[in-house]
């Protein structure tokens, strides 16, 4: 796919690795400012340095953003896919949910009750704790 969309492309440069440099086609380019790239799943990775829109680049080509993306099999939604949590946004919120437990726990052991609401969010940071661990560091194993 990557060969012919730089078929449409004036000023094309191979910068190697599957990177190349052209003129954009959605503005008045005399120097090369599109980039174009093939990844190894296939897609094509189309940025202007001089700020147009990727709608706007495929547009000029005759494309849709669809054209960029490899065929997906039906199934593609079934599969688990994890995204992993920055590190620092994993400790922001471990910490905010730790803070929500010992509050609760706190409340628990002073009143020796506790409502449905609180005992709701308690489960809700539960929730979000393991969440946050399993985006972070896969589960070794089922609970």
């Amino acid at each position: 796919m990557s060969s012919e969309i730089l078929e449409r492309l004036d000023g094309v440069h191979d910068n190697g690795g599957g990177n190349y440099m052209a003129c954009c086609p959605a503005h008045d380019d005399r120097s090369p400012s599109l980039s174009i790239k093939q990844c190894d799943d296939e897609r094509i990775l189309l940025h202007c340095f001089a700020g147009c829109d990727v709608e706007d680049v495929c547009s000029a080509l005759g494309l849709t953003l669809a054209d960029l993306m490899p065929e997906r099999p039906l199934d593609h939604r079934k599969r688990n896919v994890r995204t992993k949590m920055p590190a620092r946004d994993a400790l922001i919120s471990l910490d905010h949910e730790s803070i929500v437990v010992a509050i609760i726990a706190s409340d628990i052991h002073e009143h020796k009750t506790v409502d449905t609401p609180t005992l709701n969010r308690l489960g809700q940071a539960v929730e979000r704790i393991g969440r946050t661990r399993d985006s972070v560091a896969p589960a070794r194993h089922k609970p």
